[in-house]
């Protein structure tokens, strides 16, 4: 028995301690990236331009926008290289153009992607994202077909350009230099040098210098060179505009050249468009001018954006604009006024005015604003006549109140004429004496002359 028992608690020993022994957990497997390589990483290649794009799944239009965020991505690629022959590095150095505006151009310029192809796409359930690709030898092949279009095209125009001058025909040539240029937007920054009359010439340079030779050459003449507005004559002054261009020693007139003509009128700024004839002229007639205008003078300019057709692009068009001169002329106002001779008849409850009266502010009114007086009617071009009386109106508790009648007539000397008439009735003045009272009256009468009676004479004549 004793032989049996011992193997037997020997195993069962084994066994115990087998039951002790610790426990390993399970082993979990890590989750698979299901996404594409691209996703996870942006590929590289030196044959293609690559481009990714992600838009948001919430979006209605998420497929347009990754596209275009692809497309966008693609074009930051390709690296663009500013020429120092080229027009955008001539404008940069001069600051004649913002960033903002240089921005345009590559936005412009990324807008124009041919030959590009769409490699894959991707979605989950937030985000979809997609590949697209440009063969960097396709591009410059097609690059290059279009540069070679685009300076075909730009050199035909501006010798078009040429021609319309020659011909006095400025509007023309301004719109085929301007769409010359416009035809070489994308390639601003390049080397574009071309024969062009026996010379080789930056082409984008040279469209560009030819838009400021044109504007620049331009001459315009005012006759008279002084506008002088009279009396006799209306105060209406007609004036002859002639547009010409210089250049070498050459004076072309300028037909159908759009002009803005402005000077500062009675009822507020007058604004005039004109075209010029065959001749190269236009008339303009200057009147109803603004009586207190300081150094009024008439302002003849190029009205440079009637020379823009508004098919082309103005986002591109007002900067180049910007940086144009553009020609002006200008003629001084002479406004002369009548000579008035003033007669004046007041009284004061009877008794002659001596000093105080309304012709005293009529005259100092007028002379304030141009008017000249003059001591022999003879040498007057108008009259004016004045009556002012004032009479009792009685007394109430100390106090004394009399009442001022004035007429006025204002009539051309030569032709007897009335140019305005008129008057106030009544005028109350309230004083602790009859006398003064009357002289309270004249005192408010004088507000009513400067503030509606003088303005009225002045209206009447012009």
């Amino acid at each position: 028995m004793m032989r049996l028992g011992l193997p037997l608690l020997i195993v069962l020993g084994l066994l115990g301690c087998r039951g002790k022994q610790p426990v390993t957990a399970p082993v979990t497997e890590a989750p698979v990236d299901t996404r594409p390589s691209w996703v996870r990483s942006r590929p590289v290649t030196s044959a293609y331009y690559v481009g990714i794009g992600l838009a948001s799944r919430s979006r209605g239009d998420h497929q347009e926008t990754a596209k275009k965020n692809a497309l966008n991505d693609l074009a930051s690629e390709i690296s663009v290289v500013v020429e120092g022959n080229s027009l955008l590095f001539t404008l940069d150095r001069s600051n004649r153009f913002d960033e903002s505006f240089s921005s345009t151009i590559r936005t412009r310029t990324s807008e124009q992607l041919e030959g590009f192809e769409l490699v894959d796409t991707w979605e989950n359930g937030t985000e979809y994202w997609t590949y697209y690709r440009l063969s960097k030898a396709e591009h410059a092949r097609i690059k290059a077909e279009r540069k070679a279009r685009a300076m075909g095209t730009a050199t035909d125009l501006l010798l078009r350009a040429r021609q319309s001058l020659a011909n006095g025909d400025l509007r023309n040539a301004f719109d085929q230099d301007l769409r010359a240029l416009l035809a070489m937007r994308e390639h601003w920054g390049e080397n574009d040098v071309v024969e062009i009359e026996g010379r080789s010439v930056p082409l984008a340079n040279e469209i560009f210098n030819d838009l400021q030779r044109l504007t620049s050459g331009i001459r315009l003449s005012i006759l008279p060179e002084r506008c002088e507005l009279i009396y006799a004559e209306g105060f209406r002054r007609e004036m002859l505009i002639t547009a010409q261009h210089h250049e070498n020693g050459r004076s072309r007139y300028l037909v159908q050249l759009p002009l803005v003509i402005t000077y500062p009128g009675h009822a507020g700024r007058v604004t005039e468009l004109r075209n010029t004839d065959a001749s190269g002229q236009t008339r303009t007639s200057v009147q109803r001018i603004a009586t207190d205008a300081v150094a009024p003078e008439v302002i003849v300019r190029v009205d440079i954006q009637a020379l823009v057709s508004s098919e082309l692009d103005q986002a591109l068009v007002r900067p180049l604009l910007a940086s144009l001169t553009v020609p002006e002329k200008r003629a001084p106002i002479d406004l002369r006024l009548p000579r008035v001779w003033l007669r004046s008849t007041e009284t004061n409850l009877g008794q002659p005015l001596s000093e105080g009266g309304l012709g005293t502010v009529v005259r100092e009114e007028l002379t304030r604003r141009g008017f000249r007086f003059v001591e022999r009617e003879q040498e007057a071009e108008l009259v004016l006549d004045l009556r002012a009386s004032t009479r009792n109106g009685g007394e109430s508790n100390g106090f004394h109140t009399a009442f001022l009648d004035m007429t006025f007539t204002f009539r051309d000397r030569k032709t007897g004429h009335t140019m305005h008439e008129g008057g106030r009735q009544g005028v109350k003045g309230v004083q602790l004496d009859a006398q003064r009272a009357g002289i309270e009256a004249y005192k408010r009468a004088a507000q009513d002359v400067r503030n509606d009676l003088v303005p009225a004479m002045l209206n009447a004549i012009f």
